[in-house]
């Protein structure tokens, strides 16, 4: 089954949860971030456990052992799965969005349109790489559009942002 063949009302997440120590620690400028990433995945998403029969599902996250660990049930909170993602392919992809977001933040109030254009484009072409590798890494148990990986690599970005602001 992919996707494109599935009615995909009842294959998407109705809801996005995170660890207890996602939210405790962090200031409120993470959280408003946390919240509005949450709600941006959860307005569009295209969410398809392999072998499963249709949700919606609830996604937990929390970080273990330098794992993303990805928890999911469905509505009535019956599991599906838990899959334990390793972020050792997506140090480099952090690091270059981080970098490139920092740029666009830094340059908006005084860099020409133009510039902040291509800062964009850099911006757009390490979400959609870090996206691709995201599905590939989830294939064998979740199928996810495109679109819902790019929304959900940007949540899995605040998530160790937030880990390492912690750290320091």
């Amino acid at each position: 089954m992919t996707i494109a063949t599935m009615s995909l009302s009842s294959f998407r997440l109705c809801a996005v949860s995170l660890d207890a120590s996602f939210r405790s620690q962090t200031d409120s400028e993470r959280r408003r971030e946390q919240a509005v990433a949450i709600f941006d995945l959860l307005e569009n998403n295209a969410f398809v456990p392999v072998g499963h029969g249709g949700g919606p599902y609830r996604l937990g996250l929390a970080l273990m052992d330098g794992r993303l660990v990805l928890s999911v049930t469905t509505e009535k909170d019956v599991p599906i799965l838990c899959h334990h993602l390793s972020l050792t392919p997506f140090r480099r992809l952090f690091k270059d969005y981080r970098l490139v977001c920092d740029s666009y933040s830094d340059a908006a109030a005084r860099t020409l349109p133009e510039r902040l254009e291509a800062i964009d484009m850099g911006r757009r072409a390490v979400h959609d790489e870090a996206s691709e590798l995201l599905r590939e890494h989830l294939k064998s148990k979740i199928d996810m559009d495109r679109g819902t990986a790019r929304r959900l690599f940007t949540l899995m970005d605040i998530i160790t942002q937030d880990v390492a602001y912690r750290a320091h």
